[in-house]
């Protein structure tokens, strides 16, 4: 069975998207799935994948993350399955038409990932067409899957949801958890805290303006926050801890090498992620963090809220709200015994629910569903 993946992006960027579509065809691959996955050629990608084919289109128009792609219509032409992770403006369309065109010869799975919103006009002239043609393409898919039900009720295809329920499926995101795992100083405070994220335009929906603010607001002086992410607003809000006069207790460190990044989590007593509107739908990070045995602080927004447990492994906050956020990560780290408690805790389920393995098994029984239809 020959299976593509489409997704807007891939690493080396670092967006949440293309890094779970690395770990779905990494996976796949070691179950002896056959794995193509097709993005935008950026000229930047120079890394080595093993496991699967990456192909690399160039784009005849390219804006921030949308890239139209009409060659996916015939590269995608020998697949059993097509996995469309949605957004995808430009790369959607060629999806849809084939479906239309060749409905019986495609079978078509999207992922819908998270909502648009607050576009620019440039953003929004090259997501028209994918807007326009949205509810035909999901209408037409075979299967339709989702990190959660949670955020994918209250979305903007939640109407799609309410009427074809028989075709979505919850797979929730994975961790490797033999790469982020407590080390010998587990359970020991360092009285830091951990911001992971990138630092560029198209993710300044992850906060950390008010994670900055509310750090102004946290009586323990000797607690201090790392931030670990590169990108072109990473001055700007190097500027913003000098202007609120916390630089001193601010580290940014920029972009990190993949294999250093656990050492971030094994570091800190608590992950942050204070994430301002629906943009943020899960929340990676939260699964290496509890991975790597610490406790987090995330926004109270539909997807993230599912994640963990409120008062078990972490503390839910009210998104945009910088007093509650300063005053939800003073109390994930006032008790001591409770602290220790929420370690375990993040450990215990990040094994028992978000391995990778369990998840790809997951998917890859799905494909062998659809595939004897």
């Amino acid at each position: 069975m020959k299976v593509a993946h489409v997704v807007c992006t891939f690493p080396p960027y670092r967006g949440g998207i293309g890094n779970v579509v690395y770990k779905y065809a990494e996976n796949l691959g070691k179950l002896g799935a056959d794995i193509t996955v097709f993005t935008p050629n950026y000229n930047n990608r120079k890394a080595f994948f093993s496991g699967f084919r990456l192909v690399t289109l160039d784009p005849l128009l390219k804006y921030g993350n949308g890239a139209f792609l009409p060659q996916l219509f015939w590269r995608t032409a020998d697949f059993d399955i097509v996995h469309l992770h949605y957004p995808f403006f430009g790369g959607a369309e060629p999806m849809w038409l084939r479906k239309i065109i060749f409905s019986k010869k495609t079978r078509l799975f999207i992922h819908y990932h998270m909502d648009i919103e607050k576009l620019s006009f440039a953003a929004k002239f090259l997501s028209w067409p994918s807007n326009l043609i949205r509810d035909s393409l999901f209408n037409l898919a075979e299967a339709i899957t989702c990190a959660s039900f949670d955020y994918i009720q209250t979305s903007q295809i939640g109407d799609i949801y309410e009427k074809h329920k028989d075709k979505f499926y919850e797979l929730p995101f994975g961790v490797d958890s033999e790469r982020f795992e407590p080390d010998d100083n587990w359970q020991i405070k360092k009285n830091k805290i951990l911001f992971v994220g990138s630092l560029d335009k198209a993710h300044d929906f992850k906060g950390l303006d008010i994670l900055l603010s509310a750090m102004t607001l946290i009586k323990n002086q000797k607690l201090k926050l790392v931030v670990v992410g590169g990108g072109d607003l990473l001055y700007f809000y190097r500027q913003l801890a000098q202007e609120i006069k916390i630089d001193s207790r601010v580290e940014f460190v920029g972009a990190v090498k993949d294999e250093l990044l656990p050492n971030y989590y094994n570091d800190a007593d608590l992950l942050v992620l204070p994430s301002v509107n629906r943009h943020e739908a899960f929340g990676l990070v939260l699964l290496e963090a509890m991975s790597s045995g610490i406790p987090v602080v995330a926004s109270n927004l539909p997807g993230v809220r599912a994640v963990f447990s409120d008062g078990v492994e972490g503390v839910l906050a009210e998104a945009n709200n910088v007093s509650d956020l300063a005053a939800k990560i003073e109390t994930a780290l006032a008790d001591e015994k409770k602290w220790r408690s929420m370690c375990q805790a993040t450990r215990n389920l990040a094994i028992s629910k978000y391995s990778w393995e369990k998840i790809v098994i997951k998917i890859n029984d799905l494909y062998q569903n659809y595939s004897k239809r």
